[in-house]
C-alpha cells in the first residue's frame, strides 16, 4: 500500500512537471504571420516583406497609431507614408475608449483586413485602449484568416505575452504596472532599440524573476518574421536571444562564458530560430 501511494505521488509530480513545461513553451500563432521590428528606420526590405505577407500593394492594411499618445492623427499623412512603402489601401483606426473599441463600427475594418500594423510609442497605451475588447479579438481574427500583424518599437513589444517596459511612469522600468501584452507569441518578453540604446542587459530584470520566459531583444532597423513557432531575422542589425544557453558560429568550447542565466547571443539576417525548442535552426552543410 505504501509503495502504491508513493507511485501515485510520483505520477502526480511528473504530470505537474510535464504540464509546467508545456505551459512554459514559447509558441507563435497557429495561423498567419508576425513582423516584429525593433524600432528605428522602417527599411524598404522589412516593409516590403510585411506588405507581401499582407497580400500585396492593394491588400487592406489597418494602421493603429495609438501608442504614440495623441488624441487625433493625420490620417492622410499616415496614408501617404504607407504609399511610400508601396501600400495603397490603408485604413487608420484609433481610440482611447474601450467602449468604442468594443463597437462594430470600429472593428468592421479590422474584420475585413488582411493586415494590422502597430506604430511605436508606449505599449501600455495599446493595452489601455484595446486589451480584452472586440478589437483585440479582431486582431486575432486577422491571424486566423492567414493574415499578418506587424509593429515597430512599442508595436513589437505588445505582440509578446509579457509586456516589457510597460510602466506608465517610465520606459526604463522593465516590470511595471502593465505586464500583459496581446500574446501573439506565448511565454516571451520582447524588447526593442536594444543595441542602439545599450539595453542589452535590461531583459535580465524580467528573466531573473520570470525564468520560464524566452527573452528576445531586437535592434533598430531589424525584424523577426514569425511563422508558427519559428522566426527568421531580417534587417541591418542584430537580434539578441536570452534562452539560458549560448550559440556561436565558431563554437563555444573555448569561451569563458558567464552563468547560463546571464547569457545572451546574437543572430543576424538570415538566421532562423525555433522558439518552442529554444534553439537555432542550423541547415546541414
Amino acid at each position: 500500500m505504501k509503495n502504491l501511494f508513493l507511485s501515485i505521488l510520483l505520477l502526480l509530480s511528473f504530470a505537474t512537471f510535464s504540464q509546467s513545461r508545456t505551459d512554459a513553451a514559447t509558441t507563435g500563432p497557429e495561423k498567419g504571420s508576425l513582423v516584429i521590428v525593433g524600432g528605428g528606420t522602417r527599411t524598404p526590405e522589412i516593409m516590403g516583406r510585411f506588405i507581401e505577407l499582407a497580400g500585396g500593394a492593394d491588400a487592406s492594411i489597418v494602421v493603429i497609431p495609438t501608442a504614440i499618445g495623441a488624441d487625433e492623427y493625420d490620417e492622410e499623412g499616415i496614408k501617404e507614408r504607407w504609399k511610400g512603402f508601396g501600400a495603397n489601401n490603408i485604413i487608420v483606426r484609433h481610440t482611447k475608449d474601450k467602449e468604442v473599441a468594443d463597437s462594430k463600427d470600429f472593428t468592421s475594418a479590422i474584420n475585413s483586413a488582411s493586415a494590422v500594423w502597430f506604430d511605436g510609442g508606449r505599449q501600455w497605451r495599446l493595452v489601455d485602449s484595446y486589451k480584452d475588447t472586440e478589437t483585440e479579438r479582431s486582431f486575432w481574427g486577422v491571424l486566423e484568416r492567414g493574415g499578418v500583424i506587424g509593429g515597430s518599437s512599442a508595436g513589437a513589444t505588445i505582440q509578446g505575452s509579457y509586456l516589457a517596459r510597460g510602466d506608465t511612469k517610465n520606459n526604463q522600468i522593465m516590470m511595471g504596472d502593465h505586464e500583459e501584452g496581446f500574446g501573439f507569441i506565448k511565454n516571451i518578453a520582447i524588447d526593442q532599440h536594444v543595441l542602439a540604446r545599450n539595453r542589452q542587459f535590461d531583459l535580465f530584470d524580467i528573466l531573473k524573476k520570470r525564468p520560464e520566459l524566452l527573452g528576445i531583444g531586437i535592434d533598430e532597423s531589424t525584424a523577426i518574421i514569425v511563422k508558427g513557432d519559428q522566426f527568421e531575422v531580417l534587417g541591418e542589425s542584430y537580434v539578441l536571444i536570452y534562452d539560458q544557453s549560448f550559440w556561436s558560429r565558431e563554437g563555444s568550447d573555448l569561451k569563458n562564458l558567464p552563468p547560463a542565466n546571464s547569457q545572451f547571443y546574437f543572430l543576424r539576417e538570415g538566421d532562423r530560430y525555433n522558439m518552442r525548442r529554444r534553439e537555432m535552426i542550423v541547415d546541414d552543410e
